[in-house]
């Protein structure tokens, strides 16, 4: 049995979510609140819940709340606007490891088999987002932010290098190193930037403002 958090800005939102996961018989609600701080959320049930259902991405915590504590996530959003991309992308740092996410005028049934999928660690889309969110979530695994990337002071010289389109000897010759230790140095800087490449290396480390070109 999945149990379910709800998470609704509105008594409205969240009354009609209570009605229709009662239906389910494999679904336990086991608590609610306006928003993740509330100072009045109920924070045992919240922690040991297996779902989290937020009524709208406008219910969802911002970037800086960090990942939850183990639970899936199941959001209903259906407007496909830049805001609501950023909103989704955000889901997968809250809970990387099963969503899903239902237009607002789901069914019940709709509702407890994402409900049920989450829960066993899936990932759910609706057909009508997945053409216009897929490649934003694609970009969003591939491309790390600057702030993820953790390089060292050596590697950032290294790369700093590189993005002005020194050779490794001349670099090397710059930092007082070898040139087999620029390009251990420079492997590095490829790993974690998810790169095969110098060009793509300096490409990316360009796009998310590592180094300027």
């Amino acid at each position: 049995m999945a149990r379910v958090f709800v998470i609704a800005h509105s008594p409205a939102l969240r009354a009609g979510l209570r009605a229709m996961l009662a239906m389910s018989v494999s679904i336990e609600l086991i608590g609610e609140a306006t928003r993740l701080d509330d100072l009045g959320m109920p924070l045992a049930a919240f922690n040991s819940a297996d779902v989290l259902v937020f009524a709208s991405s406008e219910d969802l915590p911002p970037v800086s709340y960090g990942k939850l504590s183990g639970q899936a996530l199941v959001v209903l959003a259906d407007r496909a606007d830049r805001d609501e991309l950023h909103s989704v992308v955000q889901m997968r740092r809250l809970a990387p490891h099963a969503w899903g996410i239902l237009p607002p005028d789901a069914s019940a049934d709709a509702l407890h088999a994402v409900v049920s999928a989450v829960a066993q660690g899936l990932t759910v889309l609706p057909n009508s987002l997945a053409e216009q969110l897929l490649p934003t979530l694609m970009s969003a695994q591939t491309s790390p932010t600057a702030a993820e990337i953790d390089l060292t002071p050596r590697e950032r010289e290294v790369l700093d290098g590189l993005g002005r389109g020194l050779p490794n000897k001349l670099i090397a010759q710059e930092l007082g190193i070898t040139e087999a230790t620029v390009k251990f140095h420079a492997s590095a800087v490829y790993v974690k930037l998810g790169a095969a490449s110098r060009s793509e290396a300096i490409s990316k480390a360009a796009r998310i403002g590592l180094i300027t070109l």
